[in-house]
């Protein structure tokens, strides 16, 4: 591990973003402090459905996405719930995430997201096998399953396109040939289409992992440790203030999640990100538990097999930045599986847990310096991938502060859009 002349770094943020960037930042031979404000890996990359899926590449801001969630809006079982508040900034959000649902855009927010998703596949499987780590990685693909064969035949043009533009066909399985790869399957089921190459991992345990190798590789992680501001010298930022005092610095990274917003005076940018509250439901396994993840669109659940457990998870929720667990919000997660499965969930829940994922109206990660401070480099906006993303953009933000040709475009990433 060559030394930089012992440069200083330091990553604001214990999530998947945060510790990817201070491994691969580690490796390239810097000296590295991360802050948590809260336990390392307790934020929203502890509870996620731990999937690593580069056939999520399209956005959610597509065609016909404004009219297909009007229609649900006010329905009482409806996956997406906005909580009714007087919020400029969260209106504003919805008015540019409107204009983007066309097929220009969806594209080019899908070639954006693609390098990241493709790049952190494969440095999974590198890093799983170089570091030694136990996070239940299994890669048995993932299958969107349909209670309906007009929503399961509407798929194929989302297949087409993925084929034409990424080379992300999907096998297209009827039911009698779901049923053969997934006995667990509940009867009625039209069909499925399945993305072979994808991925699934335990979070909780990634993170605890990932805490692991960055004290093996002497990186100084403090838990607890809140940084409040910036302490600024001209156009860089020489230190952060913490409630411990000052920790100067020659780098910054700021990996904060669906925070980043907070800290936007800082940084001199609009951030323009929602906290999307998700929910998931882990549970010992159940009676037929599945080999391969799921997603079943027609009730936007996610369900995860794990060698130690079984998650439910999805639903977004614009709350701000809620605290509280909405009853109606997780029974839904249940309601959403009962469907697909013969034993949809198991006998009692080991735990309910919610996360504010990053949401950007457009899609498209930050990963960019900051117009503020030349030293400063905000790494956010992964929408419902960050952990699916998280490797490729560790990598991005180490190669980008040392000024080394980067392994992905970064131009993607810069903090303005249209």
């Amino acid at each position: 591990m060559a030394e930089r002349g012992k440069a200083h770094v330091v990553v604001i943020g214990g999530g998947v973003i945060g510790a990817s960037s201070a491994y691969f930042l580690r490796k390239a031979g810097y000296r590295v402090t991360l802050l948590e404000k809260d336990k390392f890996g307790s934020g929203c990359s502890h509870g996620n459905c731990g999937l690593v899926c580069p056939s999520d590449a399209l956005p959610l801001a597509s065609p016909g996405a404004v009219w297909s969630t009007f229609k649900t809006l006010f329905k009482r079982h409806n996956p997406l719930y906005i909580k009714p508040r007087f919020s400029p900034r969260l209106w504003l959000w919805l008015a540019k995430f409107a204009l983007r649902c066309n097929e220009r855009h969806m594209l080019q927010a899908a070639a954006a997201r693609m390098p990241l998703l493709e790049s952190s596949l494969q440095l999974y499987q590198d890093l799983i096998q170089a570091e030694q780590i136990e996070c239940e990685w299994q890669k048995n693909g993932l299958l969107y399953v349909y209670k309906d064969q007009t929503a399961m035949d509407a798929y194929q043009a989302t297949d087409d396109l993925l084929t034409r533009h990424f080379s992300l066909p999907a096998k297209r399985l009827d039911a009698c040939a779901l049923f053969e790869l997934e006995p667990a399957v509940a009867d009625g089921i039209a069909g499925a289409w399945y993305y072979e190459e994808d991925a699934h991992l335990r979070p909780d345990r990634l993170m605890s992992e990932w805490k692991r190798i960055l004290l093996q590789y002497d990186v100084d992680v403090r838990e607890d440790s809140q940084a409040i501001r910036f302490k600024r010298q001209g156009f860089k930022a020489i230190g952060v203030l913490t409630r411990e005092g000052v920790i100067e610095a020659d780098q910054f990274v700021l990996a904060v999640g669906a925070i980043t917003p907070k800290w936007e005076k800082e940084i001199g940018a609009d951030l323009p990100i929602q906290p999307g509250k998700g929910y998931s439901l882990t549970f010992p396994k159940p009676e037929y538990s599945p080999r391969i993840p799921m997603i079943f669109p027609q009730h936007r659940v996610v369900m995860t097999p794990m060698q130690s457990g079984y998650r439910l998870g999805s639903t977004m929720e614009f709350s701000g930045y809620d605290t509280t667990i909405n009853r109606r919000r997780i029974e839904l997660l249940k309601r959403g599986a009962e469907p697909y499965l013969r034993t949809p969930y198991g006998e009692h829940v080991e735990e309910e847990w919610y996360g504010w994922r990053p949401m950007i109206y457009h899609g498209i990660p930050i990963i960019d310096k900051s117009p503020r401070m030349e030293n400063v480099l905000v790494a956010t906006g992964h929408n419902m991938l960050g952990l699916s993303m998280g490797p490729a953009t560790g990598k991005l933000v180490s190669e980008v502060i040392s000024g080394e040709p980067t392994h992905i475009p970064s131009k993607p990433y810069q903090l303005l859009h249209p």
